[in-house]
């Protein structure tokens, strides 16, 4: 990945860790959004320290747009942690049904405490916290059932922590989306980019389109031959820069002199992926499956 993709992040990381900080006292559980296409990429790697020990509840977001096999098996490896995990989809409203229930469940010692001071009707507390563009502000406008925090499909729109309260007997902290300092390899890095945590102006287009396109052929070949309409015979022994190329002329996206337009090819490549258009893929690989 071009070197300028983290230049930005070691600031935001320092803001959001210290407000974290400042109102965790303030909170009784943490709700730790995942893009369910990248659970392990998207999970920062500082979770438990950066919660300091509070409740957390993981969500699996977007997994209607992920492999729906990968996706439970990634619920099941974050459960056998011991913690609690749920796969959903905050834009159609899957499985958040049941995530009350999960948070109660977790909560049961301090709302049986609050029960025996007649403190029932109590509200609870939560911090929402994930990368950019992994869906938080969607998260609580379904909450709340209505528009409440602003949405955009692009990183970086919630800057600052907003309080909003839900008919749920659960109040919510939308925390500022943040990336880490550094990745610790390349594809992490590149999995943030294709899904579109990272900015896509920051990152070299038709760089991270031959990425995907190289762990396509690898992950789901027989998705990628049926959407771009090729025999996965026919690229056996092609580079991935050729795979890149030949899909832009499956598509006939040529410019004069019979070149491909790899700009072109490379948004298609992208948007394609991200609306579950080539089929629903989860890009992180569970260790031992």
């Amino acid at each position: 990945m071009p070197a300028d993709i983290i230049q930005w992040f070691p600031g935001h990381m320092a803001k959001t860790r210290r407000l974290m900080k400042e109102n965790l006292k303030n909170v009784d559980v943490v709700i730790e959004l995942l893009d369910a296409r990248i659970p392990q990429s998207s999970r920062n790697p500082e979770i438990e320290k950066l919660t300091e020990g509070k409740p957390l509840v993981t969500l699996l977001n977007k997994s209607m747009l992920a492999d729906p096999d990968a996706t439970e098996r990634f619920c099941a490896y974050y459960k056998s942690k011991g913690g609690v995990c749920l796969a959903v989809d905050c834009v159609s409203g899957k499985g958040m049904d049941k995530l009350m229930g999960a948070i109660r469940s977790l909560l049961s010692d301090k709302l049986e405490r609050y029960a025996q001071k007649g403190m029932n009707g109590r509200k609870l507390r939560a911090m929402v916290v994930g990368i950019p563009n992994v869906g938080k502000s969607s998260l609580i406008n379904r909450l709340c059932g209505g528009k409440k925090a602003k949405v955009e499909n692009r990183p970086g729109v919630t800057l600052t922590p907003q309080w909003v309260a839900t008919s749920m007997g659960l109040d919510l902290m939308d925390m500022p989306g943040v990336l880490w300092p550094r990745f610790d390899d390349r594809s992490t890095g590149e999995n943030l980019a294709i899904t579109g945590a990272i900015k896509d102006d920051v990152v070299e287009i038709e760089t991270l389109a031959i990425a995907l396109c190289r762990k396509l052929r690898h992950q789901y070949p027989a998705l990628l031959a049926a959407r771009y309409k090729f025999d996965p015979e026919q690229i056996g022994d092609m580079s991935d820069v050729e795979l890149f190329e030949f899909i832009g002329k499956k598509r006939g996206f040529l410019i004069s002199g019979g070149e491909v337009n790899t700009e072109r090819t490379a948004n298609t490549l992208l948007d394609e992926f991200r609306a579950a258009k080539i089929g629903r893929i989860t890009l992180d690989v569970l260790e031992g499956t």
